[in-house]
């Protein structure tokens, strides 16, 4: 490749570097409202209290950490040491933290906070970034209304499944399609 190829290749690149994950400190819902409650939860979560996601009700908490993010269902724990690297919290459905009540009860809920990871985990392990994608979004579908799942934004789905937020915004716009087609 000559130098007058090689100029104009690197101007032609485009960056999606986001340094220090600094986009999480303005997330922005897909209806254009930007997501505040989740200051008052990390508060609680760095607080070093365990507390459990309420198994009665249709709810979780997307944690985002540095690099990627986790989710926590009904019956999950939170907080304590394993959450304290959490950046940022977003809320689905009506968000309820209970304390736990024995440590047995706290023992159960990190075990089921581990079966969701586990859940995420198989979900990444398809090689096709638009496979996962729409895995991802069909299992929130099953759990959650397709209301509410279409209001997270598409850098939260990304980061649970190591893809970028722009494969989201593809596989949501096309839908279904996607499976269809290899490329992504």
């Amino acid at each position: 490749m000559d130098s007058e190829q090689h100029q104009r290749y690197q101007k032609s690149m485009v960056s999606t570097y986001y340094p220090e994950t600094s986009f999480l400190d303005s997330i922005v819902m897909s209806d254009g409202t930007e997501q505040s409650q989740g200051s008052d939860i990390l508060t609680r979560l760095h607080s070093g209290e365990v507390f459990i996601v309420n198994s009665r009700r249709r709810n979780g908490l997307l944690l985002f950490k540095r690099y990627h993010a986790e989710f926590a269902g009904p019956g999950a724990a939170v907080g304590g040491d394993y959450d304290c690297d959490c950046q940022r919290a977003l809320p689905i459905g009506n968000l309820s933290l209970l304390i736990p009540e024995s440590n047995e009860e706290r023992q159960k809920a990190y075990l089921i906070r581990r079966q969701w990871i586990r859940l995420i985990k198989q979900i990444t392990e398809n090689p096709l970034p638009g496979q996962r994608v729409q895995k991802i979004l069909d299992q929130f579908e099953q759990y959650f209304p397709p209301e509410i799942v279409a209001l997270l934004p598409d850098v939260a789905f990304a980061l649970l499944v190591g893809v970028l937020p722009q494969t989201v915004g593809i596989v949501r716009r096309l839908g279904s399609d996607m499976n269809s087609r290899s490329n992504y």
